[in-house]
């Protein structure tokens, strides 16, 4: 069954992927704390929040918002997909240059995201998975 990317039954399914292979994924050597604003979101009230946390070594992520985030990010909702389900780097970085992701915070600790998170092929499967699941 697939989900509208970032709906709570999506947010269920990708949690319960990463707690799938928790016991095998490879730990995140980077902590960054970051709260995500995802706007133009087509349900809802246009507008979702959540937050990534890799201080305990695994991603966690959540609704909601951290009260002390190293960073935060706002980008619309296409953007945000394309670099969380299709892992498309290179249009992460042409939305960065075009101002449609803005950031608050530090902005070293974005940075070394892209290099902290594991890729290895626990860490492919779980993200062919999540994009699986995603409407």
């Amino acid at each position: 069954m697939t989900h509208a990317f970032l709906s709570t039954e999506w947010m269920a399914a990708a949690k319960a992927i990463r707690e799938k292979y928790s016991d095998r994924a490879t730990k995140v050597t980077t902590s960054i704390k970051m709260n995500q604003v995802i706007t133009e979101v087509p349900f809802g009230d246009g507008t979702v929040k959540l937050f990534l946390d890799t201080s305990s070594g695994d991603v966690v992520m959540e609704l909601g918002a951290m009260e002390t985030p190293d960073l935060t990010v706002t980008t619309d909702y296409e953007t945000a997909r394309s670099v969380f389900v299709e892992q498309d780097q290179a249009a992460g970085m042409q939305a960065f240059m075009a101002g449609k992701i803005k950031v608050q915070g530090d902005m070293m600790k974005m940075m070394a995201m892209q290099t902290a998170m594991p890729q290895d092929e626990i860490a492919k499967q779980i993200s062919a998975e999540i994009k699986g699941v995603t409407a």
